[in-house]
């Protein structure tokens, strides 16, 4: 590991990167879609998820990787620009957008009916869509959200789905692509209550059975999953399967389905200062804590901080509940063997992909251990 990250920060350097950036190691990357191709079940198509992927050189290199043009979209402004950038995008909302959005969005006249579909969670926003469909006298595609065991909202049984269906051809302007199912609790369900292998094959029954009030005309989008949980779908209803952070890996995505799949992204930041720490105040209380061992004997400090990341380089460094974090300079305890200069990068590894990538300005994309590439992100509001 340290010399993979020295290696980093040797590619930093010689591009004259010197501030908080947000790295992609673009190697790792098209290892984790190559393992993504071997794994989906033939089956099934991806739709990437934007908001976890959300910048338009990414999208679009893995798009082209997996030969898919499939977005599952959450924000108006990205859903724009990703109809911009992809005249063939298909984009399905993975939220129900309020009307009001929706309507907003449909009056710039960049969110063509024919290339987005709507996400329908109750009869009363199918009554909403219908009306803004006459309303601005357009066709809408929709999908029909259901609750396949997150309870998260959408659609809770089969019968209010088939409701929902027998309502639809009094809204002449809309018709019915199908539905999108989510089972992120999937992976999370103790063995005391079946483990993640049946809460996945319950889900997968219980969106069958919403497949099957469908008619046949009705289920060009029959979608599941989600990073956790795409490549482990085997048989079933769906036809495509969502991704997004996978391809990353960030840290909260450590599960067994992604076994193998390796992190793509970090933050690098440079160290400004590499200190004997001391807490304000008489130093004897900062000795007393370093003997109990709760005060290091070695920190630095690094350009910004209080990202949704943990560190992961230098070797042991971590944060430090007694000076907490800063968004300017974050203190971060360092072992006492470690051997680090100012102007070193740190490394931290977010959490999670969404909102992070977007966060430090154009990635720095590096492959074959050099920053070949800066790819800018797409806007957060």
């Amino acid at each position: 590991m340290k010399a993979y990250f020295a290696s980093l920060s040797d590619a930093l350097k010689q591009a004259g990167i010197f501030q908080p950036c947000l790295l992609l190691d673009r190697d790792r990357l098209d290892s984790n879609i190559a393992l993504v191709k071997q794994r989906l079940d033939p089956r099934l198509a991806v739709r990437l998820v934007d908001k976890s992927l959300a910048c338009l050189p990414l999208l679009a290199h893995i798009g082209k990787a997996l030969g898919t043009h499939r977005f599952m979209t959450f924000h108006p402004p990205i859903s724009e620009a990703v109809l911009s950038a992809f005249p063939d995008a298909d984009l399905l909302y993975g939220k129900p957008m309020p009307v009001g959005a929706a309507r907003a969005a449909l009056s710039k006249g960049n969110a063509a009916g024919s290339r987005v579909c709507w996400l329908i969670d109750t009869q009363q926003r199918l009554t909403e869509y219908g009306a803004l469909a006459d309303e601005l006298g357009v066709e809408l595609r929709i999908a029909f959200e259901i609750d396949v065991g997150l309870h998260r909202g959408g659609f809770a049984e089969p019968e209010a789905l088939s409701q929902a269906l027998k309502a639809l051809p009094a809204h002449k302007r809309l018709r019915c692509e199908g539905v999108m199912a989510y089972e992120a609790h999937a992976p999370h369900i103790p063995g005391l209550f079946g483990g993640p292998a049946r809460a996945l094959a319950q889900a997968s029954e219980r969106a069958a059975a919403f497949v099957a009030c469908l008619g046949m005309d009705q289920r060009h989008i029959l979608n599941i999953g989600g990073s956790k949980t795409a490549l482990l779908h085997h048989g079933g209803a769906a036809n495509e399967v969502s991704m997004g952070s996978a391809f990353v890996l960030p840290g909260d995505f450590d599960t067994p389905g992604l076994g193998g799949f390796q992190p793509a992204a970090f933050i690098a930041t440079p160290i400004l200062k590499v200190v004997e720490p001391m807490l304000p105040g008489p130093p004897a209380v900062s000795r007393l804590l370093q003997a109990l061992g709760r005060f290091p004997r070695k920190g630095c400090y690094l350009y910004g901080g209080k990202w949704m990341a943990e560190p992961v380089f230098p070797e042991g460094m971590t944060t430090n509940g007694l000076l907490g974090l800063s968004s300017n300079q974050q203190f971060m305890g360092l072992p006492a063997e470690a051997v680090v200069r100012p102007g070193d990068h740190a490394f931290l590894r977010p959490t999670q992909s969404e909102a992070v990538l977007q966060q430090l300005g154009p990635i720095a994309v590096l492959s074959r251990g050099r920053i070949v590439d800066r790819w800018p992100v797409l806007p957060m509001g």
